[in-house]
């Protein structure tokens, strides 16, 4: 491991902490007046369509037993300055990518994020998947694009304390990658853009607030609305965006949002402020100025753990079936904020008198955080329906709940967590091909330092 990572991590350990005894310091709440202090600035905004929405789709729910394995497939190695190393943020899926690929039976392309560290995005092919345990049957995707900054320097992760990031290809109104950037410590920042699908010359435009809401509940995964259920929530194309941060920032589960990109000939100016965002899901409650999001179990998800990391989302479709899922690493039996051998670090132990913090352990458990006893990488199901009565008021945001789960484990390459790689979380972001009703998930450190792709067709 390179000392830029050792002293990366270092870096994160010091924050980690801060930042979790901070949650559990009650007397460094801002009120009052200190409330106006901590809002965002006022910025030019966009001005959202009132027009009502459409009809509710009719629709069965995709079930865990109608995806269908197909295998795995390699990523390419290094280009334009990144690799696929400790890759696993942010994945696309784009319809018109690879032409002279599609002999295969997997037309299309994907657009992803590599390294954590730089978050560039590269394009690549996607060769037919291989069923084995053997790294070395699968295939290998094939580098189209070249990776590159998308943001065009509106985001350095290099300079960002766990950097955390979406993409989503949206063809309407006109072809574009979506992003969102974010941070392991952050409150109320600009987090949200869109790029051309050049990477040579993204044009990026942004970075936009979201309205009101914390980037603590907004600025990791990122997908597509399809159509037809979008318009049951706003008028126009809309997107999902949200985050699952751990330890109850975020609330007691995942967040979701629908938001509309705007106008993209009269894009917003940087700095600006997108308008009717519309809850899908939030486990808790968004007080004004207040970064974290106030909850009680009353209001979490089934099953909430605090070490839970949901990476991915989708929104599935197939004929008349339809699910809204997330991908991530589920944490199961007991947990605690400490270290992974099981050391327990109380929150104000610093404070105490005298102070009875414990030595942190040596490398490779000396990364302090959220750890549980057990974990498995799952698919949560939510029912669409239940998230367009969250956006139209008639269901509160916490009140939907998953109505299935798939255990992805038996799938994985390496289906355990490994501290001596720093590896957290067994899968990372997904993408969906809806024409074929293909799903993409990534499983993160599976190929040496890279990740691989696996791939589920959903059945008729």
């Amino acid at each position: 491991m390179s000392l830029r990572k050792l002293l990366t991590m270092g870096i994160l350990v010091t924050f980690l902490g801060a930042a979790c005894q901070a949650r559990f310091s009650q007397e460094n709440t801002p009120a009052g007046d200190e409330l106006e202090e901590n809002r965002p600035p006022a910025q030019e905004t966009a001005s959202p369509d009132l027009s009502p929405p459409g009809e509710v789709p009719i629709s069965e729910l995709i079930q865990p037993e109608d995806l269908v394995y197909q295998g795995f497939f390699r990523l390419p190695g290094p280009s334009g300055g990144s690799n696929w190393d400790y890759s696993g943020q942010g994945l696309t899926f784009y319809p018109e990518g690879d032409p002279g690929g599609a002999d295969d039976g997997f037309p299309g392309s994907l657009f992803g994020f590599g390294h954590d560290h730089q978050l560039y995005v590269s394009e690549i092919s996607i060769p037919a998947p291989v069923i084995t345990k053997n790294i070395d049957e699968a295939s290998t995707a094939a580098t189209l694009q070249s990776f590159a900054d998308l943001t065009g320097g509106i985001f350095s992760p290099e300079d960002m304390i766990m950097p955390r990031a979406g993409l989503a290809y949206l063809a309407i109104p006109e072809p574009r990658l979506h992003f969102t950037f974010g941070q392991h410590l952050q409150e109320f920042e600009a987090s949200h853009g869109w790029a051309g699908l050049d990477l040579s010359r993204p044009e990026a435009r942004g970075p936009w607030a979201f309205n009101g809401y914390s980037n603590y509940v907004t600025d990791d995964y990122l997908f597509e609305i399809p159509p037809s259920w979008a318009a049951a929530i706003a008028p126009g194309p809309l997107l999902a965006s949200g985050r699952a941060r751990e330890g109850l920032w975020s609330g007691r589960g995942p967040a979701l949002f629908a938001y509309s990109p705007g106008d993209l000939q009269n894009p917003l100016p940087a700095g600006g402020t997108l308008t009717g965002i519309l809850p899908l899901l939030l486990y808790g409650e968004q007080e004004p100025g207040l970064p974290e999001i106030t909850s009680t179990p009353e209001q979490a998800v089934s099953e909430y753990r605090e070490a839970d990391h949901w990476w991915g989302g989708a929104w599935l479709t197939a004929g008349d079936a339809a699910a809204v899922i997330f991908v991530g690493t589920k944490a199961l039996g007991d947990e605690w904020y400490g270290f992974s051998n099981g050391v327990v670090w109380e929150h104000d132990c610093a404070e105490q008198s005298p102070p009875s913090c414990p030595e942190v352990p040596e490398w490779p458990n000396d990364d302090r955080g959220f750890w549980a006893e057990d974990y498995q990488a799952q698919i949560i199901f939510y029912n669409p329906a239940e998230l367009v009565e969250v956006a139209r008021g008639s269901l509160a945001s916490w009140e939907p709940q998953p109505y299935a789960t798939m255990v992805l484990d038996d799938y994985l390459l390496s289906p355990a967590l490994d501290p001596r790689i720093y590896k957290r979380d067994l899968v990372g972001a997904v993408a969906f091909d809806r024409q074929d009703g293909r799903l993409y998930v990534i499983e993160r450190l599976a190929d040496e330092y890279q990740s691989v792709v696996h791939v589920w067709q959903i059945s008729d």
